[in-house]
């Protein structure tokens, strides 16, 4: 199985600068290069300080000067936020620039927040039809002389302009979660990624079931690969582990406000949430971020790892957004390269 790092800038206060936070940011995919990971992935949104990444091709292009070997991903782009013409000339530019190492994941976006911004209060329904119509233009704008006449684009005969330095394409990888979507990434000869969120390792036995009937469904394609993002912490003892669930418990509460979309915004910043208010969300109480994510020493991590390894993950991203400082990431995931990373290595 190989190990990669999911990383963007997150702000959780108006103290941090911009500048700082990005430098923290390479910083960490320096660190994640060096160590030999097998990929950086870094997504798209949009307004929300939370997760800063308006265009994850602009960043990958600055990673690919600062980095060499190390594979680079988007983690997702939004599919409903672009026009396949300029979604396929703006990845296949970017593998360019990176010699090749792009990987491109997709997805329908999830935040209410960023669709009533961007694509006039569209429901996820609806942005899951925009991604089932956008994969397969991408790869015809990619091939050549591609016209569309579907429900969301219609155009010409047009070749994207560049096409990608990888032939046919870059590997395509489809965020997935219900049966259907699994379904339609398989279908479609794409690698799929998942995400249990703060569920823990019921959902990720569910996600790979979902993955293994779609497999079983098109014998005819060959069988793609799944990755598994979750968050992780590899700490030094258990207290350090202790606060990791403290943070995390944190993470989640701020996650599920901007989801629900309910509160005010000033600033890309949300609207502090008090103590009492995230006592109240019992499904992120530390004692569960410490059991459903994987938090814990360096031993504790390689076992639950191998676990994910038997199931036929593929791959597993570190999740190192957390609200925790970047000393506390940067230890974390120094320790996780130096001393988890090796039972991995082919």
């Amino acid at each position: 199985m190989k190990l990669s790092l999911f990383v963007h800038m997150e702000r959780l206060d108006a103290a941090q600068t911009h500048r700082e936070l990005y430098r923290d940011f390479i910083a960490l995919c320096e660190i994640a290069e060096a160590g030999g990971l097998a990929a950086i992935w870094t997504g798209e949104h949009h307004g929300m300080d939370f997760t800063i990444a308006p265009n994850p091709f602009i960043t990958i292009a600055d990673l690919a000067h600062r980095t060499s070997t190390v594979r680079l991903g988007t983690g997702t782009v939004v599919a409903p936020f672009w026009h396949p013409i300029k979604l396929a000339g703006e990845a296949a530019m970017t593998d360019l620039i990176c010699d090749g190492r792009l990987d491109i994941g997709i997805a329908r976006g999830a935040y209410s927040f960023e669709y009533e911004r961007l694509i006039g209060g569209m429901d996820a329904m609806a942005a899951g039809a925009r991604l089932r119509e956008m994969v397969p233009l991408l790869k015809g704008l990619w091939a050549g002389d591609c016209a569309c006449d579907g429900p969301f684009w219609s155009f010409p005969a047009t070749t994207s302009s560049p096409k990608p330095l990888q032939q046919p394409h870059p590997p395509i990888w489809v965020a997935a979660r219900d049966p259907m979507s699994h379904d339609f990434a398989v279908a479609n000869g794409c690698n799929v990624q998942v995400t249990p969120l703060a569920a823990g390792d019921g959902e990720v036995n569910v996600l790979m079931d979902r993955f293994k009937a779609a497999c079983a469904a098109h014998p005819e394609i060959e069988r793609p690969r799944i990755m598994l993002l979750m968050h992780g912490f590899a700490g030094r003892d258990d207290a350090d582990c202790q606060r990791a669930a403290e943070d995390l418990r944190r993470f989640y509460c701020y996650f599920a406000a901007w989801f629900k979309n309910e509160r005010p915004v000033r600033q890309a910043l949300i609207q502090e949430l008090t103590a009492a208010e995230m006592d109240l969300m019992e499904n992120y109480a530390a004692p569960l971020m410490r059991r459903n994510q994987v938090i814990g020493t360096s031993k504790e991590v390689i076992r639950r790892l191998k676990v994910y390894e038997a199931l036929g993950y593929d791959e597993f991203s570190l999740w190192i957004d957390s609200g925790m400082t970047f000393e506390r990431k940067k230890q974390s995931l120094e320790r996780f390269i130096s001393e988890v990373v090796p039972e991995f290595r082919e």
